[in-house]
């Protein structure tokens, strides 16, 4: 029995992925790693787009990152204290450069056309 999966444009036999994602998820379970790790190389295996697989992934390791979360906050087990300040420092580090490298380049046009306007008046 195949499915369709559109978003992938490819048809894919639906037991043997069931069986393939619980072989993956009991040895991922057993060994303590990801399942990610193991899924990924499989999907493309089975002829899915290597984009779509690490998609797919991504998207199941985000659902279980907040499933964790809510479980480990019902504890209060969650330092939100830290996740605001490693928030904060990773905005700082995706925002920073760029406007720095605009700055430094925004400088350097107004320099150089100010640097051509006094050669043209000299001339």
């Amino acid at each position: 029995m195949d499915i369709y999966l559109p978003i992938a444009e490819v048809s894919v036999n639906a037991p043997l992925l069931v069986a393939l994602g619980a072989l993956v998820g009991f040895i991922s379970g057993l060994f303590g790693i990801g399942g990610g790790f193991l899924m990924t190389p499989v999907l493309v295996f089975l002829g899915i787009p290597p984009a779509v697989a690490v998609a797919s992934m991504s998207n199941h390791v985000a659902a279980s990152s907040m499933s964790s979360v809510i479980s480990y906050s019902r504890r209060r087990s969650v330092d939100f204290q830290l996740q605001l300040e490693v928030a904060g420092l990773a905005a700082a580090a995706i925002l920073l450069p760029p406007l720095a490298i605009a700055a430094a380049g925004w400088r350097f046009w107004h320099f150089h056309r100010h640097c051509r306007a006094k050669r043209w008046m000299q001339a």
